[in-house]
């Protein structure tokens, strides 16, 4: 698998979906279409935060491809899962 892992005390998970939509589109992130078309980054950050509890899984459409978030940090863009190395 190729892609990206959210680090929590390091990245916001806005910035890792970025990433994981870049990787699995050979796109340089600067040219990909700005996310808050697709979902709101700020309300993704805050949802995602490292001192929130439980679970929480968030799905949404960008430019044609499915993109699941999950609290574990594990982002999944078409059924390829993106993890940090």
């Amino acid at each position: 698998m190729s892609g990206t892992t959210l680090d929590y005390h390091n990245d916001s998970i806005s910035l890792s979906v970025i990433e994981a939509l870049a990787a699995e589109t050979g796109t340089d992130p600067i040219e990909l279409e700005p996310l808050y078309h697709a979902v709101d980054p700020e309300a993704l950050d805050q949802l995602f935060q490292d001192d929130a509890t439980g679970e929480a899984r968030v799905t949404f459409e960008y430019g044609g491809r499915t993109v699941d978030v999950r609290s574990d940090g594990t982002i999944i863009v078409d059924g390829t899962v993106h993890e940090r190395s």
